[in-house]
């Protein structure tokens, strides 16, 4: 055995050690080390010789100083982690170098075994019984009341190596002791060694035991109490689980720090009280707990002081808002009314506008106005009344509402909380989470708002509600009239102008990181921004377009330029690409049978054209482009009418079929006040004359030739002026609507108002007038 030699490649541990018969998770990590393993594992039988070295360093130096013996090991388990490798390895026997073949990139060697050397004198034998008396003391003292869990001892007798090796791995010896053991050249040496250092763990062991028995000794009845309560209060802590007398502790602090009101305090005496009845360990211990924990954390009294100051709330309204003056004396109207009257309750105000018109941002102003809490969340999409009123206590995973949330996170009882989206409430079977809103947004009965998880009367009277929507068509009756709807309309070029260079330039240009010497927009080329490139009611894109802007300057100066960069009209195509609308120019000839009107939908006003063809043959009246019914009982109220004034009109053509069509079809449209437009149409169609390209209008009709009044006046007249059309045709009824109109829009442009449809067809179709005198003749 002695003369058989291994090529192997060696993997040296530089603070273990691996006994034969004895299989160890190992790390490794070392390039060399690595290189070693991965050859071993490509060899047959997965083998490789593990020396422990004397002292750290790296396999590949000249003076590595390895142990003499070592262990041959095979290689049983292998996992990999990035460059790190895990393995197990078995080891196999007692060997010695006999030669090093290569130090790079991995130390291999030639090695031979060294198998201890057996004896079998009656010292030998003695000696062995010793050490298995020894072990079985030792394993006796370190699990102390408990049935020994090593197999019999008496088996080693036949090879006591065996039992020698993993003993001592337990021992936890040193590796220069464990060294010794390995080297031992025969049973007898071993086992002299490893008696030694068992003779010394059993001593040690000993006195530690009885240093715990005169302590034991020494323990009162309540002393043993004590300490048994601080160990279930630290297995409590480690499993996550507190102490039933602390949280009732703390619970009683807590009841005793909080000022409740009289009715609630009684409620949650009853609660503590039935809590305590409950067993810790109990679902509805956990549930009782965390609902009293709720009932604290809530501000029942807590309240911010309201700033009155009118001067500073209209500074602050006018520092983040531009126009807007309906909204800013609203606000100042209420605190005025709360300066004298302090027992007053918050309003309820609903902002309808469409979107980018600074609705939501607008909360905000108010909140900091005010001097009060903000706290906003979506109605969106919310479609179960639970989100709002919250849960029954009794339902797994149940919670407070969204309301008593914003509250408990505001700190205050009196925030100012923004409820967006108002319009975009769902409704299932789950509830209608507007029947909730019914009781939370109305002042007369807020003060005692019932959450079904809280289940105690928490006042929201002194809350300040704020909501929005894009329009009121989809909000319910019975909830609208519980708020104070506040409109909030597009806005002229002029205004978006000054909301450009006070506000959107000015964030836009802090966002990129630039300096108001580094990059300006002069008025002409925000002007062309507006007109050319945004068609919409608010500022949202405009703010898009202008960041874009922003970016492409902060890339010049990312790549090293210096010189101040001012964009001009024409940088404006290779910047923001080509521009996007020409509405002006593409109806400047109408035909026969196409007039303008306008329209509202819930993005602002736009313009709206409508056509009328002859046909050869088909039905009578043919009407597409996607019409809900109004428009479409609209559409035939209009050809009756025109019809039936045809002599009086000029007409003297009757079609067999007419196709009436309003582009954008993909398009659903509704509503009356596309009358007057469709009656001009079919006018222009059956005369044969065109309608003027410079003039829109809209107005809703009736069969017997009146125009009735319509709603959106003033975002339906800004669409017609951004489309270049300054002659607008309109009820006369809705002349009031334009008070709210910017006073350089009003002398801008030209509104006819008109009461009958005889008077429309005559401010729209020139021929008319003409046609008319020759019918007189």
């Amino acid at each position: 055995m002695e003369s058989q030699t291994y090529t192997l490649p060696i993997l040296s541990l530089e603070s273990t050690l691996v006994f034969p018969n004895l299989a160890m998770p190992i790390s490794v990590q070392k390039p060399a080390s690595v290189q070693a393993v991965e050859a071993a594992l490509a060899s047959e039988h997965r083998m490789m010789a593990l020396f422990s070295t004397r002292k750290s360093g790296e396999e590949t130096s000249k003076d590595v100083d390895l142990y003499e013996f070592g262990t041959v090991a095979t290689i049983q388990l292998i996992a990999k982690f990035d460059t790190k490798l895990q393995i197990i390895v078995h080891g196999v026997e007692r060997i010695s170098i006999v030669q090093i073949l290569q130090k790079q990139p991995f130390l291999k060697a030639q090695v031979q075994p060294c198998p201890v050397t057996t004896l079998h004198d009656i010292e030998t034998e003695a000696l062995q019984r010793e050490v298995l008396e020894h072990a079985e003391r030792y394993f006796t003292l370190a699990h102390p009341g408990k049935e020994l869990q090593f197999p019999n001892l008496l088996h080693f007798e036949e090879n006591i190596l065996q039992l020698v090796y993993p003993v001592a791995k337990l021992l936890q010896l040193e590796l220069a002791q464990e060294q010794k053991l390995l080297a031992a050249a025969t049973d007898k040496e071993a086992m002299e060694l490893f008696n030694a250092y068992l003779n010394h763990e059993i001593q040690v062991l000993e006195i530690r035991k009885k240093i715990s028995d005169q302590a034991q000794e020494k323990l009162s009845a309540e002393q043993k109490k004590y300490l048994l309560r601080e160990q279930i209060k630290v297995m409590q802590q480690e499993l996550g689980e507190g102490s039933e007398e602390n949280v009732s502790q703390e619970l009683h602090k807590k009841l005793r720090e909080t000022e409740l009101p009289e009715k609630v305090k009684k409620e949650v005496e009853k609660e503590m009280a039935r809590l305590e009845q409950i067993p810790p360990s109990s679902a509805e211990y956990q549930v009782a707990s965390a609902h009293l924990e709720l009932v604290f954390e809530l501000p029942w009294q807590n309240l911010t002081t309201d700033n009155l100051d009118l001067n500073n709330a209209l500074q602050v309204l006018d520092e983040d808002h531009y126009g807007l003056k309906e909204i800013k004396e609203r606000i100042i109207e209420q605190l005025a009314v709360m300066k004298l009257n302090p027992r007053a309750k918050s309003p309820i105000l609903c902002l309808i506008g469409p979107p980018g018109v600074g609705k939501t941002s607008l909360g905000q102003s108010i909140a900091r106005a005010l001097g009060r809490k903000f706290e906003r969340f979506s109605l969106g999409g919310m479609h179960d009344e639970a989100e709002l009123r919250g849960h029954r206590r009794t339902y797994i995973g149940a919670m407070p509402g969204r309301i008593l949330q914003s509250i408990r996170r505001a700190g205050v009882k009196n925030p100012l909380l923004m409820l967006d989206e108002v319009d975009k409430l769902g409704q299932d079977f789950r509830g209608d989470p507007a029947a909730a809103l019914m009781e939370i947004l109305d002042p007369a009965q807020n003060d005692s708002f019932h959450d079904n998880y809280l289940d105690l009367p928490f006042d929201l009277s002194q809350v300040f509600f704020i909501t929005t929507a894009n329009t009121i068509d989809n909000i319910p009756k019975p909830l609208l009239d519980r708020m104070e709807t506040l409109r909030l309309s597009g806005y002229s070029d002029e205004e978006k102008m000054e909301i450009g260079r006070r506000y959107l330039l000015p964030r836009q240009r802090t966002e990129a990181g630039l300096t108001s010497e580094q990059f300006t927009v002069p008025d002409a080329t925000l002007t062309a921004v507006i007109r050319r490139y945004t068609r919409e009611s608010g500022v949202r894109e405009l703010e898009r377009m202008l960041g874009r802007l922003a970016r492409k300057v902060a890339v010049r100066f990312a790549k090293g330029e210096t010189t101040p960069v001012r964009v001009s009209v024409p940088d404006l195509p290779e910047q923001l690409g080509p521009e996007r609308f020409f509405v002006e120019q593409l109806r400047n000839d109408l035909s026969p049978g196409v007039a303008t009107g306008l329209a509202w939908t819930e993005s602002g006003g736009d313009i709206l054209f409508i056509e009328a063809i002859e046909l050869p043959d088909g039905e009578k009246f043919t009407l597409t482009g996607h019409l809900g019914e109004v428009m479409k009982e609209s559409a035939m109220a209009a050809n009756s009418y025109v019809l039936s004034h045809g002599k009086e009109l000029g007409i003297s053509r009757c079609f067999s079929a007419v196709h009436l069509h309003v582009p954008s079809g993909a398009i659903p449209k509704d509503g009356p006040s596309a009358g007057v437009t469709m009656a001009t149409a079919l006018a222009s169609l059956y005369l044969d004359e065109v309608v003027r390209s410079d003039t829109a209008m809209t107005g809703e009709i009736t069969l017997s030739g009146m125009v009735l009044p319509v709603g959106g006046v003033k975002e339906k007249v800004l669409a017609a002026r951004r489309a270049g059309l300054l002659r607008v045709i309109l009820p006369r009824e809705n002349n009031k609507d334009l008070t709210s109109l910017p006073d350089q829009v009003k002398d801008e442009m030209e509104f006819i108002f008109v009461d009958r449809i005889e008077d429309v067809l005559r401010e729209a179709i020139p021929g008319l007038i003409q046609e008319q005198a020759t019918h007189e003749k």
